[in-house]
């Protein structure tokens, strides 16, 4: 009897202690019941660094477009004329996506434009324009360069060949043809150089080998800008704001590894971020390894 007594009392005291211990919980529970991180979560959501891609999307693909020291001229009425490009395929073309704007039309058919300015919403357009010009201009490169190695083929099985089908007549019927620019010896060797050291992240072809829709609009303007005047340098700079609008995805992407190093895109080497092991889809591939993909929604098709 004397021991359920002290039974009872036992588990009398042991209630009201563990009512006390409950009680203290409810008053302060938020340090008893939670780890001390999980405490400050809300804190440390409030002050960690957040990644600002509209930032990074104005240095390297600004909204209001980079306005290139290349003229574009009456070329795209050439290119009409030659039949490199049939107008009314290339329309269609644009019909389906919003139209061409009043700034397109006037690159196409008009005498007198100024300097390219290319920006986010144009930049298809200025390729295929750049594509149709470095598909008809004569150039050593085309005739001479990978693009005629007999392994492949023939140059008419490419992407930047066979895929142009807004001509008037048969893409190859163009190529290398006509006589838009006319580079002379030096401007030449240049063209070739610079070509030779510009990659583009669709693939592991230089511009020399020119084999698909960006690789020869690359060609392009790298012979219209050589053309009228410009160095070495400036050619490279040319290159990258093109190439950055039309892989937006990748150049942000770059722009970001950089930025993680401490190197802003205004500092980089240029010449080195064209080249293999930042522009080719190798080298692409290898700085995915090392930084997270940015998505703004553009990505480089090889189609018209």
């Amino acid at each position: 009897m004397e021991n359920q007594k002290t039974t009872n009392n036992l588990f009398s005291f042991s209630i009201m202690a563990f009512s006390v211990l409950v009680g203290g919980a409810l008053i302060y529970g938020v340090s008893l019941k939670f780890p001390a991180d999980f405490k400050n979560n809300e804190k440390n959501s409030e002050t960690a660094p957040t990644f600002n891609i509209q930032g990074l999307e104005e240095k390297v693909i600004p909204e209001k477009g980079i306005e290139l020291p290349v003229k574009w001229g009456n070329l795209g009425k050439q290119l009409i004329e030659s039949g490199v490009i049939d107008a009314k395929k290339f329309e269609e073309i644009y019909s389906g996506r919003g139209d061409l704007s009043a700034e397109d039309k006037k690159l196409l058919y008009e005498e007198n434009n100024g300097n390219i300015i290319i920006n986010r919403e144009n930049s298809g357009v200025i390729l295929n324009l750049l594509w149709a010009l470095g598909l008809g201009n004569k150039n050593e490169i085309l005739e001479n360069g990978p693009m005629t190695d007999k392994k492949y083929g023939g140059a008419g099985r490419f992407a930047s060949t066979g895929g142009w089908t807004i001509s008037s007549g048969d893409s190859m019927s163009h190529y290398s043809k006509h006589q838009f620019i006319v580079l002379n010896s030096k401007q030449q060797a240049l063209v070739e150089k610079v070509s030779k050291n510009i990659y583009r992240p669709c693939c592991g072809n230089s511009t020399y080998f020119p084999d698909c829709n960006h690789g020869m609009a690359m060609l392009g303007l790298l012979e219209l800008a050589a053309f009228q005047g410009i160095d070495e340098n400036g050619l490279y700079k040319i290159a990258l704001a093109a190439n950055s609008y039309w892989f937006s995805d990748t150049y942000l992407t770059i722009a970001k590894y950089f930025q993680d190093q401490g190197i802003e895109w205004d500092k980089i080497d240029i010449q080195k971020v064209l080249g293999f092991d930042f522009s080719s889809a190798t080298g692409y591939q290898k700085i995915l390894s090392k930084t997270k993909p940015l998505n703004a929604g553009g990505g480089g098709s090889c189609g018209v």
